[in-house]
C-alpha cells in the first residue's frame, strides 16, 4: 500500500487544543483526521503538526492535500475508489 485511502471527500472540521497533534496520513484511522496508530505496518507514519492557539481548523481527510494537514481543496472531483 503506497497510496494512502480516501477517508472522505470533504475535509474534517475539528476544534484543536494549542499543542501536537498527529495527522493521519494513512486513511486508515478510526479517528479521522487524527491518527490511531491503523499505519502500524505499512510504509505511513503520522504527520506531528503544532497549534501555537486553539483554534477550528479544516484538515484533509482524502489525503491528497499539498498543505498538510490542512485542507487546501483537492478533495473537490475526487472518488474515494481511487484510493
Amino acid at each position: 500500500m503506497d497510496k494512502p485511502k480516501i477517508a472522505d471527500t470533504k475535509p474534517c472540521v475539528v476544534d484543536l487544543e494549542a499543542g501536537k497533534h498527529a495527522w493521519c496520513t494513512c486513511g486508515e484511522s478510526t479517528n479521522q483526521p487524527l491518527c490511531d496508530g491503523s499505519h502500524a505496518g505499512t510504509v505511513f507514519k503520522p504527520q506531528i503538526f503544532e497549534m501555537a492557539e486553539a483554534k477550528t481548523v479544516a484538515l484533509c481527510a482524502c489525503k491528497r492535500t499539498d498543505n498538510a494537514p490542512f485542507c487546501d481543496g483537492t478533495h473537490v472531483g475526487l472518488d474515494p475508489a481511487d484510493a
